[in-house]
């Protein structure tokens, strides 16, 4: 029997109705430049030119579903019709430079209302100064000797849930193309995930069919707003890191749960659920997360974290252990990452033509 080819980093990859040129992505990394959730000439500019630069999908960062859900008050967000409208010419962009479209939309939980990483003041920014209440599974802050979060109770949690599919419906109209969840890094749906965070005991909490919950009803409420053609990913953050958190085993149950409530591929990350709570970071170190998720769940994966090289990042597509490769601080330092790493590989290069007829 003739064993068939393996599929490499510029292949194509198909989901649903959407097909990307190839399985190179620009990770979702916050800018922090946005005003009152709206995009501007910056987001246009910053992830247009990863389009131009051969990405294969560009994912925005954190989009909050509703103002209380941005990590700071400069976070994008999509929580009603004119942020639609300043989302368009970046969805423009992206497509005009030959990737698709993709938004990441979140809710910061109790990691909400702090100040961007350059701001001279840490921590929460105070309702003085445009801050607000962020909320939570409990009471609990992130950090100690922070204000306590506002606990959510069930009629809020309804009211997120309804939050994501409306913010679905509204990145459609926006023009992108594949909707991801967040569900890493400590933020509200990962809170609800870790035990190291969500001590309810009512029907969101508990057992991890309660800590879960909104992970699943999220996912479906999702799904339902954006039809049969869109794919849906989630990022989870696969393990915390500290012993009695969550676990590379839960999130692979977890993962059949999602793709059965319509979840295409899950973005595999770690940490962040509390201070501390995370694993040391290199070369490959998360990738093993993503091939557990493939392998043991069936279901799509990404993988991120440490990639820089592009034979690296060939050889996990090639050995089958994601299907997608999510690029961040690299895609950063060289926006035309993934045009030099078809050259370093010598696969055709994808130039945009205005280019490709001089330089390519």
């Amino acid at each position: 029997m003739t064993r068939a080819p393996s599929v490499s980093l510029f292949d194509p990859l198909r989901q649903r109705d959407v097909t990307l040129r190839n399985r190179v992505g620009v990770s979702p990394m916050c800018t922090y430049s946005a005003h009152d959730g709206l995009a501007s000439a910056w987001h246009v500019a910053h992830l247009g030119a990863r389009a131009l630069g051969g990405a294969g999908v560009v994912i925005s960062e954190a989009t909050a579903v509703e103002p209380i859900g941005r990590i700071t008050p400069h976070c994008l967000g999509l929580w009603s019709d004119a942020h639609v409208d300043a989302l368009r010419p970046v969805t423009d962009a992206i497509r005009a430079g030959g990737a698709v479209p993709a938004v990441q939309l979140a809710h910061a939980g109790r990691k909400a209302s702090t100040q961007r990483p350059w701001a001279e003041a840490r921590g929460r920014v105070p309702e003085r100064e445009g801050g607000w209440t962020p909320v939570g599974p409990t009471s609990e802050p992130f950090r100690p000797g922070d204000p306590p979060p506002e606990e959510l109770d069930e009629r809020a949690l309804e009211r997120i849930v309804s939050a994501f599919a409306a913010a679905t419906e509204r990145a459609l109209a926006a023009g992108f193309e594949v909707i991801e969840i967040h569900g890493a890094h400590g933020y509200l749906i990962h809170s609800f995930l870790s035990p190291l965070v969500n001590r309810r005991d009512d029907g969101w909490g508990g057992d991890v069919g309660g800590r879960t919950r909104l992970a699943r009803e999220g996912a479906r409420a999702v799904r339902g707003a954006a039809g049969e053609a869109t794919p849906v990913w989630t990022r989870l953050s696969a393990v915390d890191g500290p012993e009695g958190g969550w676990r590379l085993e839960d999130t692979v149950l977890l993962a059949g749960d999602l793709a059965e409530a319509g979840v295409d591929l899950i973005d595999c990350s770690s940490g962040g659920a509390a201070p501390g709570a995370r694993i040391p970071i290199g070369p490959n170190d998360q990738v093993p997360f993503a091939e557990a998720v493939r392998r043991e769940a069936g279901v799509a994966s990404a993988a991120v974290g440490g990639i820089t090289d592009p034979a690296q990042a060939d050889a996990i597509v090639r050995e089958g252990r994601a299907d997608v490769v999510l690029i961040g601080r690299a895609m950063l330092r060289d926006p035309f990452w993934a045009i030099h790493a078809a050259q370093r590989l010598e696969r055709p290069v994808p130039w945009p033509d205005p280019y490709g007829w001089t330089v390519g």
